[in-house]
């Protein structure tokens, strides 16, 4: 069922876990102690600031790719004896390994001409801070073997390590490790099995599905709500799964952008932060309203996705980032998360 209707301006855990195949996880152990304290789990009144307060330092340019394509969310134990100088040497035996896994474990020979080609390049840009360390991409792209030799490589897959503002994993771990706990994967999963396996036996780290509970997406609702965009911004869009029904059942509840940030300041009190008590004055203003026209209690579904001008994210781990400028805002906030599942 969908309910998209007009909001008057002045009304007042997790699923199943997943992680990718290997036999290397983190064999000593987490390297670091001191409890993260995330958004969405806090006391009520504490104030954290939302997204676009963070620093916004990423070119637009450099990072418009990332835009618009949908991101699996993974988090990541720190890797050990990584090092930035040597991302070539990485995308090398990278290379190999994917190819030995292609050949069913037959060995191949290193710096041999391959099918795929693998890149592994440095985005210092995606930082929130002095100590986070620079975001790392992997690319992977062929081209078939009758093409011509200067003709477009084709991109199969994509996937990026990354780290804003995650100062409290990085100042608890020793120095022979590196922080990078959120993974982002576009393309085939094989890919991602791959890459993965290979990044967990050589660093000795550990992937994990990222999962968002609808905790945190009524927190990304509210903090997005109040973000202010360049173009026309699109209707917010909230999607609750209805339990206990014998076939699957949507709801999804769109309402106007303006209405929507009418709301939220009518809401919030201090502008730049935010509440658990705002938070959920907001959604119950907005359950209030549906149920005043459908007669239907969204209290009792689950939330599973937030759509906004900002960002579109599902409970499942699965991103689209919208707008360039709210970028390391978003990842700010996804980095916590990553942080909070592993420690």
């Amino acid at each position: 069922r969908r309910g998209a209707i007009p909001l008057p301006a002045m009304e007042s855990v997790d699923g199943a876990v997943r992680t990718l195949p290997s036999t290397g996880r983190l064999s000593r152990g987490l390297p670091f102690g001191r409890a993260h304290r995330r958004f969405g789990v806090s006391p009520s009144g504490r104030l954290l600031p939302p997204a676009p307060s963070c620093q916004e330092s990423a070119d637009p340019q450099k990072t418009a790719f990332l835009l618009r394509k949908h991101w699996t969310l993974y988090s990541v134990t720190p890797l050990y004896r990584f090092s930035d100088a040597q991302l070539k040497d990485y995308a090398r035996l990278l290379s190999a390994f994917i190819a030995a896994e292609k050949q069913k474990g037959m060995a191949v020979e290193i710096g041999v001409e391959l099918d795929i080609k693998v890149t592994v390049s440095s985005l210092p840009d995606l930082k929130g801070s002095d100590q986070d360390q620079a975001a790392i991409l992997v690319q992977l792209s062929s081209r078939s073997s009758a093409s011509p030799k200067n003709s477009e490589e084709k991109l199969l897959w994509l996937g990026w390590f990354c780290s804003v503002s995650g100062d409290d994993l990085s100042e608890n771990v020793p120095e022979d490790f590196t922080c990078l706990p959120l993974f982002l994967a576009n393309g085939a999963e094989s890919y991602t099995s791959i890459v993965g396996s290979w990044f967990q036996k050589t660093f000795d780290c550990y992937f994990r599905r990222l999962a968002i509970s609808p905790l945190n997406l009524s927190w990304m609702a509210a903090m997005w709500t109040g973000c202010k965009v360049d173009k026309t911004a699109s209707a917010m869009e909230l999607v609750f799964s209805v339990p206990c029904l014998p076939q699957p059942l949507d709801i999804s509840y769109a309402i106007h952008p303006e209405d929507a940030k009418a709301l939220w300041d009518t809401v919030q009190k201090t502008p730049g932060e935010i509440t658990q008590e705002e938070v959920d004055v907001f959604m119950d203003c907005l359950y209030s309203h549906f149920h005043r026209h459908f007669k239907i209690h969204l209290s009792a579904t689950k939330l599973v996705k937030v759509s906004t001008a900002v960002a579109s994210v599902h409970c499942d781990g699965i991103i689209k980032f919208l707008q360039s400028q709210y970028l390391t805002g978003v990842l700010m906030l996804l980095t916590e998360l990553a942080i909070s599942q592993i420690q």
